[in-house]
């Protein structure tokens, strides 16, 4: 299963983006989503679990969790929008993957048996940050990452 990750569109969800997403058969969406209209163009490619970002309100983001505990082909995926406001031990949670966005920093990295990931930011570029969005490949209990720089 390979689920299209993205975080940080800031109202912006650029082509591009829309392109490297095709044929994803999941989306999930890190926050600071910027509007409805975003996730509602991403449902237009796959089914989308989205989380509230800190720069999202309003009635809309209003009905957003702040964190998704998510289960793909036997492997536990916690997602919220900024990874300083995990205050549990993920692998103690039963998660091997935790996806976060907020500092618009790509990131693909394990730490303690855990697959950190941060799609980094598809929308609006933020001081010389590249614009990317990422991917999960899941098969058998097992999760691969891997980012796609758009700019």
């Amino acid at each position: 299963m390979k689920i299209g990750l993205i975080s940080d569109t800031h109202g912006l969800l650029r082509p591009q983006a829309v392109q490297a997403l095709g044929g994803v058969e999941r989306i999930i969406h890190a926050g600071d989503i910027g509007g409805p209209e975003v996730l509602e163009e991403l449902r237009h490619i796959a089914p989308v679990e989205a989380v509230r970002g800190n720069n999202d309100d309003g009635s809309w983001a209003a009905k957003l969790p702040l964190r998704l505990a998510l289960k793909f082909d036997g492997v536990g995926v916690h997602v919220l929008h900024d990874v300083k406001e995990m205050d549990s031990d993920a692998a103690a949670e039963g998660f091997q993957v935790v996806i976060a966005g907020h500092s618009h920093k790509p990131l693909v990295a394990e730490r303690d048996g855990v697959l950190f990931v941060n799609p980094g930011s598809a929308g609006p570029r933020r001081f010389s940050l590249p614009v990317t969005l990422g991917y999960l490949t899941v098969k058998a209990g097992t999760a691969h990452a891997e980012i796609k720089r758009l700019l």
